[in-house]
């Protein structure tokens, strides 16, 4: 029971990977906060695992108030685990992307991380846990992804000065990068799970498994010393050049038809 006794609030929990990270907080002993646009989805689900669910817009900053509101009301102001999981993919190249997308991008992956810190973090105490989702395109960039991709920069680089921030106060920063993951979000871009993905090490697409575990783990005492770091979970597509160049050799070899 790694989070036993803790109170944790997962955005964007209502499907994908928030919802696989709200089962397994549950199934580890936390009590969930959910919150999502999806009310119907998010409902469903708090019911069926014990979790809590609030309707939230991400962001904007009177929700956020509204959720901060609800956890003193509701849960005496205990807090101890935030994940920032809430965001959206599009595909748009420098070319295509009008400000208006890049600015809706940029409020729904990045603003809402920084709303969600800067009014949560005050009710947490030592030991307590913050994890942003960010993106491998935070690591690497990504091609027609122009706001995604830096919106999900700005993440990895916001957690690391909210790290430096809070650290006096025990309270701990990380950022999570997920590679290619089969969620609803990216099966429209034919991303499944039993689908090649050549420029992996592992050549497969991950799972909202795989990158819940990594969460929980940061969520954890057994995380104790781990603060302003990003953690990769991509099955090897970030190793650079390397993983591009095996790709590609990959992609070209003969192809076995016994």
């Amino acid at each position: 029971m790694l989070l036993e006794n803790k109170v944790a609030l997962i955005t964007g929990g209502a499907s994908g990977q928030g919802a696989v990270e709200a089962r397994r907080f549950v199934e580890e002993g936390a009590t969930v906060i959910i919150t999502d646009l999806n009310d119907e989805g998010g409902q469903k689900l708090a019911e069926e695992i014990g979790a809590h669910y609030l309707h939230h817009n991400v962001a904007e900053e009177e929700d956020w108030a509204k959720v901060k509101q609800y956890i003193e009301e509701k849960l005496d102001g205990k807090i101890d685990v935030l994940v920032n999981n809430a965001g959206i993919l599009s595909m748009e190249g420098l070319d295509a992307c009008s400000v208006e997308d890049f600015d809706k991008i940029m409020a729904i992956n990045t603003r809402s991380q920084f709303l969600g810190m800067k009014l949560i973090s005050p009710m947490m105490k030592a030991g307590a846990s913050i994890i942003n989702i960010s993106s491998l395109a935070g690591i690497t960039g990504q091609v027609n992804a122009i706001a995604y991709a830096t919106s999900k920069w700005a993440v990895r680089g916001m957690t690391k000065a909210a790290a430096l921030d809070l650290g006096p106060k025990g309270i701990r920063v990380n950022s999570v990068h997920p590679g290619t993951i089969a969620t609803p979000m990216t099966a429209k871009y034919g991303v499944t799970e039993d689908g090649p993905l050549i420029f992996a090490a592992l050549d497969r697409p991950g799972t909202a498994d795989e990158v819940a575990e990594v969460v929980c783990f940061l969520a954890s005492d057994k995380a104790s010393y781990i603060s302003g770091t990003e953690i990769v979970v991509d099955g090897g597509s970030a190793t650079g050049d390397t993983a591009q160049l095996y790709g590609l050799l990959r992609s070209l070899a003969p192809k076995d038809e016994s």
